[in-house]
């Protein structure tokens, strides 16, 4: 789970992480006010979107008076924001941060993640901080120092010291650095987040630290400790399809090929996908639904995935352990008739109650494709996908 940067900064604050002072904005309306109570000189207008490198692609913007707050929020607001994290459509815009100007001396970089070779959170440091960290660590990684936290002592004041040296903190900020260092860390660990990054990290021109951004994800699987977090959720950042999936405890991930999956079990939605592709098919979504998919549960996960303009097959691959097969050819059987469905669908199921799931499909008079293993559900779904492109072309062409 992602959170906006000025609601990542309130975090930073409650646990004593220096920030500057920022007013959130809604309307161009409320950019303009924003700017009008933090006063001074320079203020800096601020995109909020959760994708990465805002600056680069225009929504990070300087403005030196209320005037230019209120063009900057007029442009921004409801622009469609594309960095090389958000793909080629980009993220609507439609929040902002409205921050008061930063003295930046130095631009450093900071950052909690868990390092799953070492099983431990890991404090990664450089000098190099701003819009081309990402180069840094491709080109130069030797230049991010990186401490590994033992989590029965948490971060020590000497590792906070050693790595502040590193990134050339001087000595007389080292008491600055430690704060924010070992606050970062007990942030990241009470809160269950799996990322928590500051970039920049600046030392102002009266030698002060400070966090100029924040950027924090959270573990989904821990969020019911957290419902204060919960609440910070916003809906507009997520693929709707995904969104929905949810409600249902569907674990739901939008692809960019036109083969749905509906799987039980995320190991086997993998080899799933992995096997579409190794026949020359693009799968369009992971669809785990877990070991006790009901017939509702079935047909929820029909109706996201039919969502997608661009499905020509389903393949649902089952393997019926704690989950019964007869069960699950039951919710196909309603799942199909009750959206209609209008694509081809290959099933392939093996395990418990096998046969008399295989024999209530043959029964149903549904157009179903069966298959007797992953190898051939992935060639009949990948030809039915084809066919189905095919069709659509010519009928894309056909004149009236």
């Amino acid at each position: 789970m992602k959170i906006h940067e000025y609601q990542g900064k309130e975090l930073f604050r409650k646990y004593g992480i220096a920030v500057p002072r920022g007013i959130p904005a809604f309307s161009v309306d409320e950019a303009v006010k924003a700017a009008e109570a933090l006063g001074g000189p320079v203020w800096v207008v601020k995109a909020q979107i959760h994708a990465g490198g805002r600056g680069k692609g225009g929504g990070v913007k300087l403005a030196r008076s209320v005037d230019e707050v209120r063009g900057l929020a007029k442009q921004m607001l409801g622009m469609q924001l594309i960095t090389h994290q958000t793909g080629a459509s980009g993220q609507t815009v439609r929040r902002l941060l409205i921050e008061e100007g930063a003295d930046i001396k130095k631009e450093l970089y900071a950052a909690m993640v868990v390092d799953r070779a070492s099983q431990r959170v890991v404090l990664m440091a450089s000098a190099d901080g701003g819009m081309d960290i990402e180069e840094v660590a491709a080109k130069t990684p030797e230049r991010i120092h990186k401490v590994y936290i033992d989590p029965g002592k948490g971060l020590t004041d000497e590792q906070a010291n050693d790595v502040a040296r590193k990134i050339g903190i001087a000595d007389a900020m080292l008491p600055q650095a430690r704060t924010m260092f070992e606050a970062l860390y007990r942030l990241f660990e009470e809160t269950d987040a799996s990322l928590a990054e500051i970039n920049p990290l600046i030392i102002t021109g009266d030698g002060k630290l400070i966090a100029l951004d924040a950027k924090l994800n959270f573990d989904q699987n821990a969020m019911f400790r957290h419902p204060d977090i919960v609440a910070l959720r916003d809906l507009d950042e997520e693929d709707p399809a995904e969104v929905e999936a949810s409600k249902f405890d569907l674990s739901y991930i939008s692809l960019d090929g036109n083969i749905g999956c509906l799987v039980n079990g995320a190991g086997l939605a993998m080899a799933t996908m992995d096997v579409i592709k190794l026949y020359g098919g693009e799968p369009a979504n992971f669809l785990d639904v877990g070991g006790g998919a009901s017939a509702e549960k079935v047909t929820e996960a029909f109706k996201i995935m039919l969502r997608n303009k661009d499905l020509k097959a389903i393949l649902v691959n089952i393997f019926g352990g704690i989950m019964r097969c007869d069960v699950i050819a039951q919710g196909i059987i309603e799942a199909s008739k009750a959206v209609s469905l209008k694509v081809p669908l290959v099933v392939r199921m093996k395990g418990t109650n096998e046969q008399e799931g295989k024999a209530l499909l043959a029964q149903s008079g549904l157009p179903i494709i069966t298959a007797n293993d992953m190898a051939e559900a992935a060639q009949k779904v990948v030809a039915a996908a084809r066919a189905g492109a095919t069709t659509a072309s010519q009928s894309a062409v056909r004149p009236n």
